[in-house]
């Protein structure tokens, strides 16, 4: 089908409504999806870190991840069954709230955050390819990687390192520009594959020596002072670190809800999410402690045990097994990239430059940009603490997402028109004011302001874990006041 080639349509066939045909997405698939979510190298570190390097109560982590994992599903819930009633994306959707230019321009922090995320994300895909790269230089010739030609370095990648990551870009816009079929797949085979990777990888620390590792994983178990008092601040300290750890996806939900059957499957694969939680920090955990007594035979140094998957190979000598968890790492990192940055950075472009781009172009824009910023990121771009920029575009998100529910849940009662959305008539139903839905933009600007404040001012940076919170509930509670009279 041809797009509508009017310069002044909004229409852009990866962005109308997903026909019912298509959607075909049950729960088995939002477990993969949230599996994916799970399955990063920051997740592995993150949950174990969690559990036992501050030392915390396990019950007390346990519970803190369990009320996050909930609160993420209920959010996930309300967000999520817009896009699947009307099979919308996100940005779209962002126009019945803030108007069709309104979506546009502020839609596009999400879409900055992707692609700086897409970038710097892609730079550590790379260093996993150049690991290999080197394991099979070496098992062939172990002497080629001492010639003088791997000794130049430029923006401190040499020559195995600039292949490596021109090879994960080529990869990455190759896989994820097909169809969001393609993609579906791609989570399917990443949450799966990865699971059964951490089945070895959990089989090979366990049976090195059975006793003394359930022992160790045992001692964890641990109800001593469960109820004090005292582990109220960890408590809530979890559940902020967890819910964070989810924030950066909620906002844009609606970009993968909208191929799913109906709403029942929809909350089945949400609470999926829980399941994942608990299969992923189980073998975390045991990965952790079973690595360090097959590494160092010392548990109480709790300070040398590596919560990093890529640091635990790194001690394995055994070159085989390298190679097979950094595949399995690879195929994480990577679906990890599809869902948090890639596809929601897609539909973003395709929001703001509707009848010019589709899947293939708007993957080269971010693939460009993406080399940029991966290029840059290890001479210049981590040096100058963009990350805090990032995390400010972020504290856009919460407001998002409260404005969205308050206007389509109590504002619009859950009633939208699929052919106004599209349309760049003055007089109709989404246009607003020129575009803008004023009222919505400072609700927006008003949550945006409290959010950040968790990052900028020092006095406040106890709370940055709930900024996404913080922001959502002002800014929902602002448009409400405002936009119900």
């Amino acid at each position: 089908m041809n797009q509508i080639k009017s310069k002044k349509s909004l229409i852009n066939w990866e962005l109308v409504s997903v026909n019912p045909n298509d959607k075909i997405w049950d729960w088995k698939d939002l477990f993969c999806f949230w599996g994916c979510n799970i399955q990063s190298v920051i997740g592995f570190s993150l949950i174990a870190s969690l559990y036992l390097v501050y030392e915390l109560n396990i019950f007390v982590v346990l519970l803190g991840t369990l009320i996050a994992s909930f609160l993420v599903y209920f959010l996930a819930n309300l967000i999520g069954k817009p896009s699947q009633k009307y099979g919308l994306p996100f940005p779209v959707i962002l126009r019945s709230s803030l108007g069709i230019k309104g979506a546009k321009y502020f839609g596009l922090f999400r879409g900055l955050v992707g692609i700086f995320m897409f970038g710097i994300q892609t730079y550590f895909l790379s260093r996993l390819f150049s690991f290999l790269i080197r394991i099979i230089i070496f098992s062939f010739e172990s002497t080629f990687l001492n010639h003088d030609i791997f000794l130049i370095f430029l923006l401190g990648l040499n020559i195995i390192d600039w292949i490596a990551f021109i090879f994960a870009i080529f990869l990455q816009t190759f896989l994820f520009s097909k169809s969001h079929q393609f993609n579906r797949s791609i989570m399917r085979f990443s949450a799966v594959t990865v699971y059964l990777g951490m089945i070895v990888f959990f089989l090979t620390v366990f049976l090195y020596d059975v006793k003394v590792t359930f022992a160790a994983f045992a001692d964890i178990f641990s109800i001593n002072n469960l109820f004090d008092k005292n582990n109220t601040v960890p408590l809530i300290t979890v559940t902020g670190t967890i819910f964070a750890y989810f924030s950066i996806i909620i906002v844009n939900f609606g970009d993968f809800s909208r191929y799913v059957k109906n709403e029942n499957e929809l909350k089945k694969g949400n609470s999926s999410l829980i399941i994942n939680l608990l299969i992923f920090s189980f073998f975390a955990v045991f990965i952790v402690i079973g690595a360090d007594i097959f590494l160092n035979k010392n548990l109480e140094v709790m300070e040398r045990i590596l919560t990093n998957p890529t640091d635990i190979i790194g001690k394995i000598n055994n070159t085989e097994l390298t190679v097979i968890v950094l595949f399995f790492i690879i195929f994480a990192s990577v679906s990890t990239n599809l869902i948090a940055n890639y596809v929601p950075t897609q539909n973003i472009l395709l929001n703001i430059i509707p009848t010019k781009l589709n899947l293939k172009t708007s993957a080269i824009i971010i693939a460009l940009f993406g080399f940029l910023i991966g290029i840059f990121w290890l001479p210049l771009l981590s040096q100058i603490g963009i990350l805090a920029f990032i995390d400010t575009f972020g504290a856009f998100f919460g407001p998002l997402f409260g404005i969205i529910i308050v206007d389509y849940y109590i504002i619009k009662k859950t009633n939208l028109d699929n052919k106004a959305i599209f349309s760049l008539e003055s007089n109709d139903l989404y246009f607003y004011t020129n575009g803008w839905h004023f009222k919505a933009i400072y609700s927006l600007v008003i949550g945006f302001i409290f959010a950040a404040s968790t990052i900028w001012n020092e006095s406040l940076m106890n709370f940055h874990s709930f900024s996404w919170i913080i922001g959502a509930f002002i800014s929902s509670l602002t448009y409400y006041l405002l936009a119900s009279k």
